[in-house]
This record gives C-alpha cells, structure tokens and sequence, in this order.
C-alpha cells in the first residue's frame, strides 16, 4: 500500500458511512447519477467531429511544443497508445475514457504530466503504457462503482453516487485520483508491466475503502485527493 504509517492509522481509524441511509438517492443524486450513467453509453466515433476535436485537444495537452500530423499517426504512441489510432483502444470503455483522460489534463495539469512523463521514483525497464493504462482506470471505476447496474449494491457504489450531489463532476475527480494512486502502488510495489492488473486491483481496493470512509462528504474529502498536489 501506498502512504506512510501515520497516514494509514488515520485512514482506518476511521469509522464506516452511517450518515444517509442505504439505497436512498435524493433526487439531484438520481439526476445526476443518470446523466453519468448516459455518458458510459457513448462510443468513440472518429467520424464526430467533437470526438475528433476531443482527440486533439488531449494530444495538444500532452505534448504542446510538438504538432500532431495526423489523428492517425505513430506519434500517438509516445503517449502509449497500442497503435497508430487511438480509437482502437476507446472500443473497450468508449468515449467517456477519452473524457476522462482530458478532464486530468486541464483541471491537474502539473499531475498529469508528471504522470505521463513518468517523473516519481525508479521507474521499472518496462513501464505501463499511459494512456492504456488510463482506459483501464476508467473501466475499474465503472465496474466498481456499479455505474452499469440498475441500483449500486456495495458500500463504495451508493456512498459515490451521494458524492454527487456536492459535485456533478465526481467521476472525473475521482478518476484523477484513481490514476494517481495507482501511480504511487506501481512505485510502492516496485512493479513491472506483467503485474499491471496487481497494481489496478491494489488500487481498487484502496478506493473502496476510502469511499466507505463516515466523513467524505465530498469527493475531495478521500484522503488519497492529496496525491494530485504532490
């Protein structure tokens, strides 16, 4: 796990949510949760050109002083891309990745280029690829939080879909947050590519427990929110 001791005693000394009841969403909640639940559905299509436009700008965020020559093009894979397009790897997750992946660029600029940069600690001979891995965070959070199923049964999925109603853009945050923490598991845990899902699955299990937390009323409240002003 990631953190030193003291920060860990705080973190489960720390009582479970008891404050709302369970399964009980207030209206904003219910809207808010559907309109998030309505973003998962949406495919990358290359051919929209909002989708398109999209692309560019996280290319534009990544690397400013260097033009991208064409929106299929080798460059996309200094940012760890699997290939050339990008939208092959959208097909798992969809549009929403790629929203995701711009939310982190433009609202924690400073973390997310130390992050695609690779700047913390000694890095492993063979990485994980950035934006790869950025597509299976966006996934991890979906299938955690429940965000497909008709109602969140665990801890995690309800408190979050409460968080919503302090801040629509909780998702995003938390994905920011998510992609930082597993960050700080792969230097913590010394890993190398093959123990990717090691990395993701230690990170998951970090987040639950933080979402089941009595006082995080927002989603700034996580004690790992932190790790996005190192």
């Amino acid at each position: 796990m990631v953190g030193g001791k003291s920060w860990f005693g705080w973190l489960f000394n720390r009582s479970t949510n008891k404050r709302q009841p369970l399964g009980l969403l207030t209206p904003l909640q219910e809207q808010r949760l559907q309109k998030l639940r309505d973003r998962l559905s949406v495919p990358f299509d290359e051919t929209r050109p909002d989708h398109r436009e999209a692309l560019e700008a996280l290319w534009h965020a990544s690397f400013p002083e260097t033009e991208l020559k064409n929106l299929v093009s080798d460059q996309w894979k200094e940012m760890g891309w699997q290939g050339p397009n990008p939208s092959t790897d959208f097909r798992g997750c969809g549009f929403v990745s790629l929203e995701n992946l711009l939310f982190y660029a433009r609202t924690y600029p400073a973390s997310f280029k130390r992050i695609l940069n690779k700047r913390d600690g000694t890095r492993a001979t063979w990485e994980y690829p950035f934006a790869v891995a950025g597509v299976n965070v966006s996934f991890m959070l979906i299938q955690m939080l429940e965000l497909k199923s008709v109602k969140a049964k665990s801890l995690p999925g309800m408190n979050f879909a409460r968080l919503l109603s302090e801040d629509e853009e909780a998702f995003d945050i938390l994905y920011c947050i998510a992609f930082e923490l597993m960050d700080a598991q792969w230097l913590a845990m010394e890993a190398s590519y093959m123990q990717f899902k090691e990395v993701l699955e230690a990170t998951k299990i970090q987040l639950e427990r933080e979402l089941s937390l009595e006082d995080v009323r927002r989603i700034r409240d996580l004690p790992a929110y932190n790790l996005l002003y190192r």
